[in-house]
């Protein structure tokens, strides 16, 4: 007979991601950023035919694509080589020539919109004002840019623009749990929820007519709910709430009269459709447990871009009155089927002070399970681990390592009240309910004390550097992907427009001095003893190579094991198949060492 070795790195590293994609007007071309040929481009499909063609060959990643209303030409934004400078391209629906529209070296731009007839183009940019931003309208046709909107206090951007293009709707943003939202018309700011003195965050917002907005607001509540504002009346109506449930996107139906809305509860997310005229939700079956993107065509239709814990990211339609989703990828990890692929368990845990913490719990298959456990603090910190595809993920689990995923206060998905206590506190209260999750594992026997390994990325890579230093004894070994390694420098060097969120979102250096000392991980470095595997992009805005750079330093002169890895062609992730599969490859042999050999070694 036969025989065949384990699925190798490669080929759950040859799943394919999708960024975000668009619909022709016609519906008969989608387009969508993916790195099918190893890198990011555009690709394009032409309905109902699902074999994909390149359309671009800048082998960068896509920031969004927009296709002009009448289906002449695409607008698309992409960076260079993870550095988010997001640069405005157009180009034929056909590919070929990638036109520069808006392109300064240095600078951000955002889209914002297009004007009905194609002509005129809305965006955000850095350019003038990179820490609050300006919007600009620039004629496609005389080349003649004006500016909009000057933004103040906070990173301001455009929304979207009124039907007769005389009002604007903006979003300021002063921290991830304080963003407003307000039309800009003939001069005039209009606040779209009532003024307070609690913070609160507008998630979405759009208009149906000339004087109506609908949008999403956790204005006087702790989850986000449907809302109505008019602005004749300049009267804010709640329409519409969920229990224990955030509303996080709002899409508008203009010929069947209703609402698309996405709801956030926790690790995974719904789908509903709500009908303006009467008034009725209806919750709508999901091909996903999680929602990256959601299109409404003109005719009725609905395309979804997301993807599930087994499930790599895909493609999906609903044509209207239609009960079943019709993929149009269909992307797996090659050679594994999905059955073998592990589906995590949901659990719930009291921490230090008791608050109920929600996290993922992935076990590894009794066949191949090592007995050892992966802490991973998710990034963020605002953000959440939910029932998504990771390679990284699958593969470790088809190696025997199971991974354990708290979703720590701060988390999004929770309330706002939830999510604001991570606010100047970074590495007290979520240190302590990873150590708990820890303790909760241990005591349910889904790990020994002395086979807990540690990886993080981003937040993650700072709470795993902070972990190592504070409680080091409890890990084997530790893996830090892009992790902030002193607050003091993180404040300083992050992108302009993200300065002013610092203050509330992490602390002020100098009235906070004692506390962004006692939270850097750099305090700690004679507890962080165990071998230890950092990774960081060069070109990483967020996180700076310098703070990867600083720690390795200080610990190779204590003599501590560090291997180094810096990605020349990376930012604040992996665009390139690549580096992926050779950073995954990395984090497998690492652990190997340092768990299994190590531990057969003390055997």
């Amino acid at each position: 007979m036969i025989s065949f070795s384990k699925p190798d790195v490669e080929q759950f590293f040859r799943t394919l991601i999708i960024q975000n994609f668009a619909v022709s007007p016609d519906e008969k071309q989608l387009i969508f950023s993916t790195n099918l040929g190893g890198t990011f481009d555009l690709w394009g499909m032409d309905l109902p035919r699902t074999f994909p063609y390149p359309l671009t060959f800048h082998s960068q990643s896509s920031h969004g694509i927009h296709f002009d209303k009448q289906g002449r030409f695409i607008i698309a934004s992409f960076d260079h080589d993870g550095d988010e400078f997001t640069q405005l391209y157009a180009l034929p629906p056909q590919g070929g020539e990638s036109k520069p529209l808006r392109v300064q070296k240095g600078e951000r731009h955002f889209f914002g919109g297009l004007s009905q007839d194609g002509a005129r183009l809305y965006y955000t940019s850095t350019k003038g004002n990179p820490t609050y931003l300006n919007t600009y309208c620039y004629d496609l046709k005389t080349g003649e840019e004006n500016l909009l909107l000057k933004g103040e206090k906070g990173a301001t951007t455009l929304i979207d623009v009124s039907p007769d293009e005389t009002a604007w709707l903006f979003g300021t943003h002063f921290a991830n749990t304080h963003t407003l939202a307000f039309v800009y018309k003939e001069g005039e700011k209009i606040l779209l929820t009532p003024l307070s003195e609690a913070q609160h965050t507008v998630s979405d917002a759009l208009f149906i007519s000339e004087t109506e907005v609908y949008l999403l607001t956790d204005y006087d509540a702790d989850f986000s709910y449907l809302a109505h504002f008019n602005l004749e009346t300049r009267t804010f109506t709640k329409l519409l709430s969920l229990e224990k449930e955030s509303f996080t996107t709002l899409k508008l139906d203009k010929k069947q009269n209703c609402l698309y809305l996405v709801g956030s509860s926790g690790v995974e997310d719904r789908l509903y459709r709500y009908a303006i005229t009467q008034g009725n939700l209806n919750r709508l079956e999901s091909p996903v447990d999680v929602i990256e993107q959601l299109t409404v065509s003109e005719s009725g239709n609905i395309y979804l871009l997301g993807r599930s814990a087994t499930l790599p990211f895909n493609l999906f339609r609903l044509k209207k009155d239609a009960k079943e989703w019709t993929p149009l990828t269909d992307f797996k990890v090659p050679g594994v089927p999905r059955e073998e692929l592990i589906e995590p368990e949901v659990f719930t845990y009291p921490s230090h002070d008791g608050l109920e913490i929600e996290g993922l719990y992935f076990r590894a298959n009794p066949e191949t399970n090592n007995g050892h456990l992966i802490l991973w603090p998710h990034g963020g910190p605002q953000a959440a681990e939910r029932k998504m595809f990771r390679a990284l993920f699958q593969f470790l689990l088809n190696r025997g390592y199971s991974i354990l995923a708290p979703n720590f206060r701060g988390s999004s998905g929770y309330g706002l009240s939830f999510m604001k206590k991570v606010e100047g506190d970074w590495g007290h209260g979520p240190r302590l309910d990873n150590v708990h999750a820890l303790d909760y594992a241990i005591a349910q026997g889904w790990a020994d004390k002395d086979k807990i390994l540690l990886m993080g990325g981003s937040y993650g890579g700072y709470m795993a550097l902070l972990l190592h230093g504070r409680h080091g004894e409890a890990f084997k070994a530790v893996v830090d992907i892009f992790g902030v390694s002193n607050l003091f420098s993180f404040v300083e060097t992050v992108p302009d427009h993200w300065k002013p969120a610092m203050k509330q979102w992490v602390g002020d250096p100098e009235k906070d001095r004692e506390k962004f000392i006692e939270d850097s991980p750099i305090t700690y470095l004679d507890g962080m003893t165990k071998p230890m595997l950092v990774i960081q992009g060069a070109n990483d805005p967020r996180v700076v190579q310098a703070e990867s750079d600083q720690v390795v330093e200080a610990l190779r002169k204590r003599g501590v094991e560090v291997e180094y890895l810096v990605l020349e062609d990376e930012g604040h992730g992996f665009s390139k198949k690549a580096n992926e599969i050779e950073v995954y490859r990395r984090v497998l042999d690492f652990f190997d060492r340092h768990a299994i050999k190590a531990g057969t070694a003390a055997r």
